[in-house]
């Protein structure tokens, strides 16, 4: 089996208004999803997603059929390992959205050869994990007190708060979020890289108080120096790694300097299924869990469920809000159910059907 193409299908993306916590960034309006095919000659197609509310596809895609389809064309799309070494040493020149784009494809195409889940190849751990509401940026505390009750009353077992990068406000909105779900729901907080070291040590101490479950991303994703010393400072586990200079091989140095307690990523921020599978071995080889992060798209939070199924030190799936922002492109997206669980897909390669009509009728452009 050989690629013979990858293209790109240019999808018109209607996105409603809303703000990016933590940075109070505005994001929504008019965007491209894209839908990425990588074609062999036996027929067999492999798919994913790239584009998210913040980001449209547009801007990834020029790197990646420049730099990185070249990589694969002629190549064997089975030899994922072999192949995502060469997509990485393009990094420099195309971003890791894109290397995790074509690599989630290549899953893709190997779970529908071997007709199995892609969990299935990886190794399956478990049939259903808990989801977290993960909060959008809201006006006011009662904001997210109201919106954390909502979940609670549909039996979601946890909420996590991104606040306003604002320490008194932030350390607020966790004390009102606490005192309306009281004792019996699990809270964590993003605080999305807002923090010096001392405003990051006073929330770290308050949500303490509070019996948050983690604290997450107070500092800059490079300052490990500072991390270091919160760690060391705060008993919560602090949840850092998100976003770290050199994907994978960024990890080794928090780990090794004592900087957080779990390790973070994605498909799309770390490079893939094959990047994110690592990172969470990576991560069990020194008893440490790895709390994967939402995918930024659809098809891309299916990537991401197949690791998680595959992995025994993630505890939740993340479940970023608004959906409406967050959801399109298939047919039936993945759901919680009652008892605030999510469960493994069944079908072959990543197992979730995209939505062709609205492919079809959406379609703006098809890059080769």
């Amino acid at each position: 089996m050989k690629i013979t193409d990858v293209s790109l299908t240019m999808v018109a993306w209607t996105i409603p208004e809303g703000t990016y916590p933590g940075q109070a960034i505005p994001f929504g309006g008019e965007k491209e999803l894209a839908v990425v095919t990588v074609s062999t000659d036996e027929g067999v197609e492999g798919y994913s997603f790239l584009g998210t509310a913040m980001r449209s596809a547009v801007d990834n895609a020029g790197p990646l059929l420049s730099y990185l389809k070249p990589v694969l064309i002629g190549q064997n799309p089975l030899d994922i390992g072999r192949l995502w070494h060469g997509l990485w040493r393009c990094n420099r020149f195309a971003s890791l959205a894109a290397i995790g784009a074509l690599d989630v494809a290549l899953w893709d195409i190997a779970g529908k050869v071997a007709n199995l889940p892609i969990h299935r190849l990886l190794g399956t751990c478990r049939e259903s994990v808990p989801a977290y509401a993960s909060s959008a940026f809201l006006p006011a505390a009662q904001d997210y007190a109201d919106e954390a009750l909502g979940y609670k009353s549909r039996g979601w077992k946890a909420y996590k708060i991104h606040p306003h990068a604002k320490p008194d406000e932030d350390i607020e909105i966790s004390r009102t979020v606490r005192k309306a779900v009281g004792d019996d729901m699990v809270l964590m907080l993003d605080s999305c890289w807002s923090y010096g070291y001392e405003d990051a040590v006073r929330v770290g101490q308050a949500i303490e108080e509070l019996g948050f479950y983690w604290y997450e991303d107070p500092l800059p994703e490079d300052d490990i120096y500072n991390c270091a010393k919160l760690r060391q400072k705060l008993d919560i586990p602090i949840l850092a790694t998100e976003y770290t200079p050199g994907g994978l091989y960024g990890l080794a140095q928090f780990i090794t300097q004592g900087a957080t307690d779990m390790l973070r990523g994605d498909v799309m921020v770390k490079g893939g299924i094959t990047a994110l599978i690592k990172i969470c071995h990576l991560a069990e080889a020194f008893r440490m869990k790895c709390e994967i992060h939402h995918g930024g798209n659809s098809l891309n939070n299916v990537a991401n469920l197949h690791v998680t199924m595959a992995v025994d030190n993630c505890e939740y799936f993340e479940v970023l809000l608004p959906a409406a922002a967050q959801k399109y492109g298939l047919v039936n997206d993945i759901e919680v159910d009652r008892q605030g669980l999510v469960h493994a897909p069944e079908k072959p390669g990543l197992g979730y059907e995209i939505d062709w009509e609205l492919v079809k009728s959406k379609k703006t452009r098809v890059l080769k």
